[in-house]
C-alpha cells in the first residue's frame, strides 16, 4: 500500500507529511520531480538528479531509521539555492557507517548527502530533528 500524503495543518506551507513507510520514498521523488519540473527558470539535469537522490536518501533513512510515525519534506527554491527539509520524530542525529560493500546494509546514504550538498545542517530537539541540504541553483 502506497505511502499517504497528508497536509497537516499546522505544516508550513509547503511542507508534505508522509506515513513513515516504504512508499513514501516514492511519494517524496515523485513530489520532487514536480516540483523540479515547476521552477522557471529550472535547474540543469545534474542539479535535478542530485536534489531527488538527496530526497531519496534522507527520507529512505528516516523510514529505515528513525523513530516514529511521520516525516516531514519541504523543498524551496530561491533565485540561487535549492532547500530541502526533512524532518522526523527521532531526536538521534544521523549516525554515519561504513557502507557494507557485501551485505546491502547501506550506509552510503549520508556520506552521499553531504556530498552532494553544498551545506547540511542537522538541528536537533528533544521532539525530533530536521536535516537541511543546500544545493547551489
Amino acid at each position: 500500500m502506497p505511502a499517504q500524503r497528508t497536509r497537516l495543518h499546522d505544516a508550513p506551507p509547503g511542507t508534505t507529511v508522509f506515513d513513515k513507510e516504504p512508499g513514501a520514498v516514492t511519494d517524496a521523488r515523485d513530489l520532487t520531480r514536480d516540483f523540479l519540473a515547476g521552477l522557471h527558470p529550472g535547474v540543469g539535469e545534474q542539479t535535478a538528479a542530485s536534489v531527488e537522490l538527496i530526497v531519496s536518501e534522507l527520507v529512505t533513512n528516516v523510514v529505515r531509521h528513525a523513530r516514529g510515525a511521520l516525516c516531514s519534506l519541504r523543498l524551496q527554491a530561491l533565485p540561487d539555492v535549492i532547500t530541502i527539509t526533512v524532518s522526523d520524530a527521532d531526536p538521534r542525529p544521523p549516525r554515519e557507517r561504513t557502507p557494507d560493500l557485501a551485505g546491502g546494509t547501506g550506509g552510503f546514504g549520508w556520506p552521499m548527502v553531504r556530498n552532494l550538498a553544498t551545506a547540511v545542517s542537522v538541528t536537533l530537539g528533544s521532539t525530533g530533528k530536521t536535516i537541511r541540504a543546500e544545493l547551489a541553483r
